[in-house]
C-alpha cells in the first residue's frame, strides 16, 4: 500500500519544457530497441565526443538506420548497441559531403546529468 505522499510509479518517460517534450534516457533506450527507429551508430571516438556534449561529424558515423533526412531527429548509438542520446540531422546523411561536416547536432546525451551535477558543485 502506498503512503499518502506517494505521487508517481513506473518508468520516468520525460518532461515538457515550454511546450516541447524531452524524452528520458529510459524512453530513448526503449525506442532504440525498435527496428524502425531512426538511429545512427558511431565509432568509439565519436561516441566519447558525443557523451561530452559534442556534435557528430559525418566521418564518425558507422551506419544509419531509418531516415537520414535533414531535420529529422535520430538516436545516437555506440557500437555496443547502447543509446547515448539523440540529436537532429543537419545534412541529409545519404548525400555526398565532406567528412568534416557536422551531420547531427547534439540535443541531449547521457553525459548531461554529470555536467549539470558538476556545475552545481562548482
Amino acid at each position: 500500500m502506498a503512503s499518502d505522499d506517494f505521487f508517481y510509479a513506473g518508468t520516468y518517460l520525460g518532461k515538457t519544457r515550454h511546450g516541447v517534450f524531452f524524452p528520458s534516457f529510459p524512453l530513448l533506450a526503449m525506442m532504440s530497441q525498435r527496428k524502425e527507429a531512426n538511429k545512427i551508430t558511431v565509432d568509439e571516438k565519436t561516441a566519447w565526443l558525443f557523451i561530452v556534449g559534442r556534435d557528430v561529424f559525418k566521418q564518425g558515423i558507422v551506419s544509419v538506420n531509418g531516415s537520414g533526412k535533414k531535420g529529422t531527429h535520430t538516436l545516437v548509438m555506440n557500437q555496443n548497441g547502447e543509446c547515448l542520446g539523440f540529436g537532429r540531422i543537419t545534412h541529409s546523411l545519404d548525400q555526398k559531403q565532406g567528412k568534416s561536416v557536422v551531420a547531427v547536432r547534439n540535443i541531449s546525451d547521457i553525459g548531461d546529468f554529470l555536467r549539470r551535477e558538476r556545475r552545481l558543485r562548482d
